[in-house]
């Protein structure tokens, strides 16, 4: 029994443009009989098996079900090497035993929705789009919007009122307002405090702005409480103020919250 690699390759290409959990499992070695061939491949998903397959039978079903444990756990391994006897393990009469290699692919569950547009949103998106993140930018601009390239992990809106996107935005979103001017942000920013506790919430501009912010916010009747669980000015105090460093201070600044929250980052760390 043979597989088909194009098929395997395409199924993947598929799964990740979709922003799709999956899992690869491979056939590594075989030790006694098995029906299939060592390197032999199926991809599993939380629907089961989408595309391959390492034999079927007895020993397929083990490694769906294994996959599938493994994909529910957001901080679970990001490989697996599983050696099974085919008779203690997995119940066949035979015996021998299968090596099994896991890779798992976890959809990115770290969510950014970035308001505005503009220059900084223009470096900034690009740069977040390489983290294992989701990103939706919403501004009333369409000529802004167009400007960003088009990304699985993207989604662009487009809204003249850019507070209505917030329902359909996930409770632990990470908010980061760098629309084209304290009047757009600030509407957007209330309502943020007003109805949620995010995680992070940043505003780009300077101390002054931040005062006028913190005014304004009362004037809409936001508690005094709820004043200081936003960032203004945005980002790490590093760098200069052209649109690539602020965005690079930006993007650090969300690692930095995001790691200290234990939150969503399933990289493994460089020491």
């Amino acid at each position: 029994m043979t597989y088909d690699i194009s098929e395997h390759l395409r199924a993947t290409a598929e799964l990740l443009d979709q922003q799709q959990s999956f899992c690869t499992v491979t056939l590594l070695a075989i030790r006694g009989s098995a029906p299939q061939i060592a390197g032999a491949k199926a991809i599993v998903t939380d629907r089961g098996l989408v595309a391959g397959t390492i034999g079927g039978g007895k020993i397929e079903n083990a490694a769906i079900e294994y996959a599938q444990r493994q994909l529910q756990q957001c901080e679970g391994p990001a490989t697996a090497l599983e050696k099974w006897n085919l008779q203690t393990q997995i119940g066949m009469t035979c015996g021998g035993e299968v090596t099994l290699f896991f890779e798992f692919h976890r959809r990115a569950v770290w969510p950014i929705a970035v308001f505005g547009a503009g220059h900084v949103a223009q470096a900034l998106i690009p740069l977040l789009l390489t983290l294992n993140c989701q990103v939706t930018c919403v501004d009333p601009r369409s000529e802004w919007i167009s400007k960003l390239a088009d990304h699985p992990k993207l989604r662009k809106k487009c809204l003249a009122d850019p507070v209505s996107v917030l329902p359909e935005l996930e409770d632990h979103s990470f908010f980061v307002l760098i629309s084209k001017g304290h009047a757009t942000d600030v509407p957007v920013l209330a309502e943020i405090l007003r109805t949620r506790s995010a995680p992070f919430i940043g505003v780009i501009g300077s101390a002054q702005k931040a005062s006028a912010i913190r005014r304004d916010l009362r004037h809409l009747g936001v508690p005094d409480e709820r004043l200081s669980s936003y960032h203004c000015p945005i980002g790490l105090p590093l760098g200069n103020n052209t649109p690539a460093e602020i965005a690079i201070s930006i993007t650090a600044q969300l690692i930095q919250v995001r790691d200290q929250l234990r939150i969503f980052d399933h990289q493994p760390k460089n020491f």
